[in-house]
């Protein structure tokens, strides 16, 4: 009998420096994707990342997307990890679709492809659909005082706090204390945005379950929605983050949020199964 430690393939991709580890589970089987999750994540000891990514097949879409994040937790949405499926399923054939339907914890959502003459996709768009502000089922209206801000649900819980000068924050400090405040029963992903002169927004990201991120894709669609619901923008902006920028617009016509951004292959690999 073969005791070997079974090996799981992998693609190591970041959207703007939001790291993911990328699984398809149509041919890689990881029995505790939260305890793999954890120990891949570690960056000494492991692959390093933001979390795990489970791409499957369901007959309510092309694709899924389960997201384990580094803490072993599973999230909900991801807008980067989101883009870097779009890439990863075109580029190594699982599709010729350039529209292509992911079924995630938040539902349905369509990415659509920017491919060029080599058949390599140069950007993705990804419809969030509509924003929910100050959801009750993931913000409590009632408890301990919070920064004044506002709380917008991108299928994920995001709290957008507008201050005069971001580089001056202590993510570190502030980031886990308001990401497990008593009035966000769900955790949060917290948001420091700075409007800029011009009208775009500089953000920094707390992310819940990953801590500090080069970017967050809901994170700066709720950031623009915030922004511009609060009349500091107009509907559509550059956020810019430590990772790079991403084009968020918040549609009239349908009130959907749509997101554009790049998706990079980092390497790939095998990894045995943490026992």
């Amino acid at each position: 009998m073969d005791s070997k430690p079974k090996k799981i393939h992998f693609v190591k991709m970041h959207g703007l420096g939001n790291d993911y580890i990328y699984v398809d589970t149509e041919y890689n089987t990881i029995p505790d994707p939260s305890k793999a999750s954890i120990a891949w994540s570690k960056p000494h000891t492991g692959i390093g990342s933001d979390g795990l990514i489970l791409i499957g097949r369901s007959p309510k879409a092309d694709f899924t997307m389960r997201i384990i994040n580094a803490d072993g937790l599973e999230g909900q949405m991801c807008g980067n990890a989101s883009r870097c499926v779009a890439k990863y399923v075109y580029e190594h054939g699982l599709t010729t679709k350039t529209t292509i339907s992911l079924l995630t914890r938040a539902g349905i959502k369509m990415l659509y492809l920017d491919v060029d003459n080599n058949n390599k996709v140069q950007s993705v768009s990804v419809d969030l659909m509509e924003p929910v502000l100050n959801d009750p089922s993931q913000f409590l209206t009632e408890g301990e005082p919070l920064p004044n801000g506002v709380f917008v649900s991108i299928g994920n819980p995001n709290y957008v706090i507008f201050v005069d000068d971001v580089e001056s924050i202590d993510l570190a400090k502030v980031g886990p204390e308001l990401e497990f405040h008593s009035r966000f029963p769900q955790r949060c992903n917290i948001e420091f945005a700075q409007i800029l002169p011009d009208g775009n927004i500089r953000l920094r990201v707390w992310e819940r379950g990953s801590g500090i991120t080069m970017a967050c894709g809901t994170g700066a669609s709720a950031t623009l929605v915030a922004a511009a619901f609060t009349g500091r923008t107009a509907r559509r902006a550059t956020i810019i983050m430590d990772g790079g920028s991403l084009e968020i617009e918040w549609r009239e016509s349908d009130n959907h949020i749509y997101m554009r951004g790049p998706a990079t292959e980092v390497f790939e690999g095998d990894i045995e199964l943490p026992i």
